[in-house]
């Protein structure tokens, strides 16, 4: 069943982090079943307080799904992220 991660961010803290963190997350894809389906794209809040910004990226499964984020490329630069900016990141599984 597809999966995805959910990546809302909420405040950026330290652009040179996000700056590198934007540079390298790519190659972490490499070797990963991964569609990435929205990126920073336009967007509308319809209700709450909306984000800075989303990224919605797609597995086959759950298991793909945290191989990438659990592996040791993403673990690397997920580091920069955290330093980076306030995120939220949520694994769902589709329908």
């Amino acid at each position: 069943m597809s999966t995805y991660i959910v990546f809302t961010r909420e405040e950026i803290l330290n652009p040179e982090e996000m700056a590198t963190y934007s540079r390298l997350v790519g190659e972490t894809f490499k070797g990963h079943p991964v569609k990435i389906l929205a990126a920073y794209g336009d967007q509308e809040t319809l209700e709450g307080t909306g984000p800075d910004g989303v990224v919605i990226v797609e597995f086959p499964d759950r298991e793909a799904a945290l191989a990438w984020y659990d592996g040791e490329a993403y673990r690397k630069v997920r580091e920069h992220r955290f330093a980076g900016a306030k995120y939220r990141a949520t694994i769902v599984e589709g329908v």
